[in-house]
């Protein structure tokens, strides 16, 4: 039976390559921008949230509404280029797998 070791061997090979590649998710940074770059969100491929940049001119009582959205839209935005850098960098891996049409990893 060398061919279900064979497919044992390439199932723990291609766990340890998800795992390492999920580990470099948090290393790819992106950052989402909303109100023409007045608000800027940088998050990793995972989805943590490492910086929020609102530029000065918005930072007045009267516009607090606006900022509130413009903050929202920005995390949106990041979190939508997020989960595309994330879909590319584990597309990449399981490119060359030999899985059947419609299977899903779950990641």
């Amino acid at each position: 039976m060398k061919n279900l070791e064979d497919i044992m061997a390439m199932a723990q090979n291609v766990q340890a390559e998800l795992t390492k590649a999920q580990e470099n998710l948090d290393t790819i940074e992106v950052e989402g921008v909303s109100g023409g770059g007045l608000v800027k969100v940088r998050a990793s491929a995972k989805g943590r949230i490492i910086a929020v940049d609102i530029d000065e001119s918005l930072l007045q009582p009267s516009e607090k509404g606006m900022v509130e959205d413009l903050v929202a839209a920005a995390f949106n935005d990041a979190r939508a280029k997020a989960d595309a850098a994330s879909q590319a960098e584990m597309g990449k891996l399981t490119s060359g797998l030999p899985l059947p049409p419609g299977f899903k990893l779950p990641f």
